[in-house]
């Protein structure tokens, strides 16, 4: 029954959200109390929905152009506008309800009403009828924003609210709204990270009619910021059952080359992206001479000889060319000579003829057309004249039908540009609707500054891991899932943000967690044997994913001898009892230099041991081992962002590429390139290659190579870049304190200060030293265990309370004080 009327619900919010098209909401996730009704509700009928961290009011619900910021209108407007409002008389008591909750602090005043709640649900599956309404959301919403009718429940003496509760946040979509206030309210105040916001719709966009572009440059390979205009193109053709057109924009041959369309093609098919139409802008250079010809002859453009340098000064400054009110004709006849191109049409350009002193420089007279006598690689040496992307591209939008044109607001003064050129021709017009564009961290997205990288050798290709092209990403680990989730999660926003790589790569990890198989390596550099007495020489079939059997199963083979981490040997203690993983526990009987021996101790209990390790049976001619080679990447900059100036050459990371030789378990033969797992204990990875193993004794043998995925964690997101590396890119504007922190180059403890000793922070009282701890190395167990590396800014502060801890008495669980008349 639970099922049905799951189904019954999704069904139920999917005719929905037609109905809702014309509406959003947007919320100040700080808001007291937040309104957790509107949101699921909106959620559940697939209203767009965002938070505004500036907004002024907890909400703000728009219908068509009209908003409102009252939480219960607009809760019942979303209601009655589904039908979904409910029983009237039942509505009315329960919103009564709703309402005075937020009002009640006291048990004895939030008691009574929860259980007059929980008596109403002991028969039923919802407050009334047999489907969520209204009055189910706002009850949940007001009940779920009190933080003292939370902690009534926790008491589980109401089990019926409990259960009603448990399911509707059990919806999809009310746990997607959940995790998006969480993950805003958790970004709060760092404005470099990726705030989620899903408030996607376009204005005047009608079902079936909508048809977007996107209109990559063939000179290249895409990067992230192409994915997400890509993305978000496609993402508004499905959601409103239109169309999308790739359109290549070949307007300069002087870069372009056909091998990069067909990358470009790859590259979309990587995204999980095919076009509906495939054009090119080069398809349509036929008309777009005669509408050249027509702004020349309107006395919208005229033609111009003027140099660069010199034409560049005059529009800075507002002067008027010198050709700009030559006779049509004139214009008409150098216009034909550039169309030849003889050696005096290659002196001349055509200008649109707009203005000449506006604020906005992008209308300061563009150049629309221009001389090239490179072969065209689709339409061969047949022209000598290109149009700029400026002239070109809103036409071309306005002929192919787009409905709407997607730019990054890096355009946003070229968007008056655009429509003029559109009314200049007198063409149907288009609506521009603006997204960021997106940068990060320590990246470069400069078409001009990867080729350097390329042509230095410095990386392997437009493919490498390092890279931010949509290859190397994908190469690094990034599902297309993920990549997908977060581009959409930026919705519309207008900010310029330098975002960091955590959110990104964490989203990535949700997705590959559960179904990323498990398997183990074993570095070789100071590996260590041990023997197990005891031990039976068997193979079993394990799970390769403890907590997702669909994974499947891997073959572990059990034997006497094994190897081991150097790290966890060295932390062993004598007799100490270890849980070796997917095995059983064993008790360290002896250890020496490179060799350890253990007692197997099955009857022991796993929950008690402080240390789990991985381990791998020594390899024989019959039970050979993997030679796994694991990779790990750095920033290929020491910079976060270079300024303008900044010659990239000079923020080059030393070492980017990190090596480690491992042996890994034989069922690690059964993946393929571009496969994700896991190395238990060490991350995520996905396998690079598998080739043959000319130093192996087996026939046969194969090598493979893995690129370590990141997780999201501010540890694996850190600039591993020396001190030197670091200190080349800082240029701190006042004195600072040196120490880590996430996401710069790590400096080591106790670096230097860029301050004199008059300069240095007060300390803090307690504090051990004058300076932040910079790296802090902790123990994974406590006081033993691997080393775990911390990067902060922190200072080390002694417990107020001492090292030594403190035990309750252990018949009363209350602490002896001594009597202040005590004088003993």
């Amino acid at each position: 029954m639970q099922n049905d009327i799951r189904d019954s619900v999704t069904s139920l919010a999917q005719s929905h959200t037609t109905i809702m098209a014309g509406k959003s909401v947007s919320f100040l996730p700080s808001s007291t109390p937040f309104s957790y009704a509107v949101l699921g509700l909106s959620a559940f009928l697939g209203i767009p929905y965002s938070f505004d961290l500036e907004q002024t009011d907890g909400l703000v619900l728009t219908v068509d152009g009209v908003s409102t910021s009252n939480a219960a209108d607009a809760l019942h407007q979303l209601a009655d506008n589904v039908g979904r409002a409910g029983d009237s008389e039942t509505s009315t008591r329960f919103h009564e309800i709703a309402t005075s909750l937020p009002t009640k602090t006291a048990f004895a005043e939030l008691s009574p009403i929860i259980d007059t709640i929980d008596d109403h649900l002991a028969y039923r599956t919802f407050i009334i009828g047999h489907a969520l309404t209204a009055a189910d959301w706002a009850v949940w919403g007001a009940l779920r924003a009190s933080i003292q009718a939370v902690g009534v429940l926790k008491r589980g003496a109401h089990p019926h609210v409990q259960r009603w509760m448990s399911y509707i946040e059990s919806l999809t979509s009310t746990q997607q709204a959940l995790a998006a206030l969480t993950e805003v309210k958790s970004k709060k105040g760092q404005g470099s990270k990726a705030a989620a916001s899903f408030s996607l719709g376009l204005p005047d966009a009608v079902k079936g009619q909508v048809i977007t572009r996107f209109p990559p440059e063939p000179s290249g390979y895409l990067h992230i910021g192409h994915a997400k205009a890509a993305i978000l193109n496609q993402y508004f053709a499905r959601m409103y059952e239109g169309k999308l057109i790739v359109r290549f924009d070949d307007t300069n041959p002087s870069k372009e080359r056909s091998e990069f369309q067909e990358t470009i093609l790859e590259d979309l098919k990587l995204l999980g992206i095919e076009p509906d139409i495939l054009t090119h802008t080069s398809d349509y250079f036929d008309k777009l001479y005669e509408y050249g010809v027509q702004m020349i002859k309107s006395g919208k453009a005229y033609a111009d000889d003027t140099g660069v340098e010199q034409m560049r000064e005059e529009r800075t400054n507002g002067i008027a060319s010198k050709h700009r009110d030559d006779p049509v004709e004139e214009n008409l006849k150098r216009f034909e000579e550039m169309k030849s191109g003889s050696t005096e049409g290659a002196r001349w350009c055509i200008r649109a003829k707009i203005s000449v002193d506006d604020p906005n420089k992008a209308l300061r007279d563009p150049v629309i057309y221009r001389c090239n006598t490179t072969p065209h690689h689709i339409t061969g040496d047949k022209w000598k004249i290109y149009p700029t992307y400026d002239f070109a591209c809103p036409i071309v939008d306005s002929i192919e039908g787009v409905t709407h044109a997607l730019r990054t607001n890096e355009y946003r003064d070229r968007n008056p540009q655009y429509a003029w050129m559109i009314e200049a021709l007198g063409l149907r017009k288009v609506i521009v609707w603006d997204f960021s564009r997106i940068n990060f961290i320590y990246t470069l997205l400069s078409k001009r500054k990867l080729h350097w990288f390329v042509d230095e050798k410095l990386v392997s290709g437009w493919d490498d891991p390092r890279f931010p092209t949509v290859r190397g990403i994908r190469r690094r680990g990034m599902t297309v899932e993920a990549l997908r989730q977060f581009m959409l999660a930026q919705g519309p926003s207008q900010a310029q943000l330098m975002l960091e790589w955590d959110t990104f790569w964490a989203l990535n990890k949700k997705v590959i967690d559960p179904v990323a198989p498990r398997h183990w390596a074993i570095a070789k550099e100071g590996m260590v044997t041990a023997t197990i007495n005891s031990a039976v020489e068997e193979v079993k079939e394990v799970p390769l994913h403890k907590k997702n059997p669909d994974v499947g199963n891997k073959k572990t083979v059990y034997s006497k001898n094994v190897i081991m981490e150097k790290e966890d040997a060295d932390s062993f203690e004598d007799k100490e009892e270890i849980t070796l993983m997917d095995w059983g526990n064993a008790i360290l009987k002896s250890k020496s230099d490179g060799a350890l021996e253990f007692d197997l101790h099955l009857e022991g209990d796993f929950k008690k041991t402080k240390k789990k390790v991985t381990w791998l049976a020594l390899p024989t001619p019959n039970q050979a081992l993997v030679h796994a080679t694991l990779l790990d990447y750095d920033y290929l900059i020491t910079k976060k962002k270079l300024d303008e100036g900044d010659n990239v050459e000079d923020f080059v990371t030393p070492v980017t590429e990190f090596r480690t030789e491992c042996w890994a378990d034989a069922n690690v033969l059964n993946l393929k390139k571009g496969d994700i797992m896991q190395f238990e204990r060490k991350g995520y990875y996905i396998v690079d290659g598998v080739y043959d193993d000319p130093e192996s004794q087996v026939s046969g043998a194969k090598r493979m190579e893995f690129v370590k995925i990141p997780d999201g964690r501010a540890a694996g997101l850190a600039s591993k870049a020396g001190p030197e590396a670091a200190d080349a890119s800082a240029k701190p504007k006042k004195d600072k304190t040196s120490g880590g922190n996430f996401g710069k180059p790590v400096r080591g403890q106790g670096g230097t200060s860029s301050g004199t000793a008059s300069s240095a922070p007060k300390l803090t009282q307690g504090a051990s030293k004058g300076h932040p701890e910079g790296t802090k190395v902790y123990l994974s167990e406590g006081k033993t265990g691997y080393e775990i590396p911390i990067t902060t800014k922190m200072y080390s502060v002694d417990k107020v309370g001492g090292e030594v801890s403190v035990s309750p008495e252990a018949d009363t669980k209350m602490y002896a004080v001594k009597s202040v008349y005590d004088m003993s």
